[in-house]
């Protein structure tokens, strides 16, 4: 098997691309930057300009399957332009990448996409499983909708098309952890709004593993990926802090103050959406931290 890998780069991208030298899948990978395509001395770059529409269509050239992870991140502040960046991110190249695909011999078969459980509605009850109805009614919500809706694209093409809604990222070289910690070990760090909402987390290499997972037993459609076990916003933040030996001494941080600093991307922090793995463990995924104590383990020991 050989894979594209977009966004390969980045966090999880970085992480997929070490499973698939670990099992000896060939991988090329796509970047805006020409001086990165020596990135990797296992996988091969290949230049492409989605905001130009250009594309160097050899990436493609003997790949069987996609892995699509390229978006800008949501973590900066929430600026028009920036909003749209994250928008455009995700749906220009998935454009580009079909009309490389519609126009160039191929022997592609499948694309296992990220999306993210921001796409389900803020709620404290709801326990959301992939085929649960209701779409959260923010930008978030929009942004995933038509990401999905791009990718599904795909199946035009007779291509197969899996996503993985992605939850709470936990790694100590990026993601959610870093900034947590840091205000931890200040001595300022404390649960958000209320604690109570609900934190669909996942561990990196359950994560990767996941995307490998997909690839291998050619998955078709949505699958969460989260692991089994959510937690509170105040017993994660409470379990990090115990996992350094450090005492929340301050009280919640108010929504309202919150609300203020962050504006709509707020939401981020405060939403809860409790996440079922039910489907993705159905079709024989085991995960390897399943809950939140061992995932913190591996990762701060």
């Amino acid at each position: 098997m050989k894979v594209l890998i977009t966004g390969a780069t980045g966090l999880v991208g970085n992480e997929i691309l070490k499973r698939c030298n670990e099992n000896n899948i060939d991988v090329n990978f796509l970047t805006t930057s020409p001086s990165k395509t020596d990135f990797y001395k296992n996988a091969k770059g290949f230049v492409w300009s989605p905001k130009e529409n250009k594309i160097d269509s050899d990436c493609i050239k003997g790949v069987d399957k996609i892995v699509n992870l390229v978006g800008a991140s949501v973590a900066k502040p929430w600026t028009e332009d920036h909003k749209q960046a994250i928008l455009d991110s995700r749906v220009e190249t998935v454009a580009l990448l079909k009309k490389t695909l519609r126009e160039n011999e191929h022997q592609v078969t499948q694309i296992v996409s990220a999306s993210a459980i921001g796409i389900y509605p803020d709620s404290q009850k709801n326990y959301y499983h992939e085929n649960t109805g209701g779409i959260a009614d923010n930008f978030l919500g929009d942004v995933v909708v038509k990401w999905e809706q791009a990718v599904d694209g795909f199946s035009e093409l007779g291509i197969d098309v899996a996503k993985i809604r992605i939850g709470l990222v936990l790694s100590t070289n990026g993601g959610a952890l870093s900034p947590i910690l840091k205000t931890i070990n200040n001595y300022v760090g404390a649960p958000l709004g209320s604690g109570k909402q609900w934190q669909s987390w996942i561990h990196i290499f359950d994560l990767s593993t996941m995307f490998l997972f997909a690839l291998e037993n050619n998955l078709d459609g949505v699958f969460n990926g989260v692991a089994p076990n959510p937690v509170s916003n105040k017993k994660f933040t409470k379990c990090i802090a115990k996992k350094q030996d450090k005492r929340l001494f301050l009280p919640n941080v108010p929504s309202l103050v919150l609300k203020t600093a962050m504006g709509e991307r707020s939401c981020l922090v405060l939403n809860s959406q409790r996440v079922s793995s039910e489907k993705i463990e159905a079709q024989g995924f085991q995960f390897k931290f399943s809950n939140l104590n061992s995932a913190l383990d591996e990762l701060l020991n």
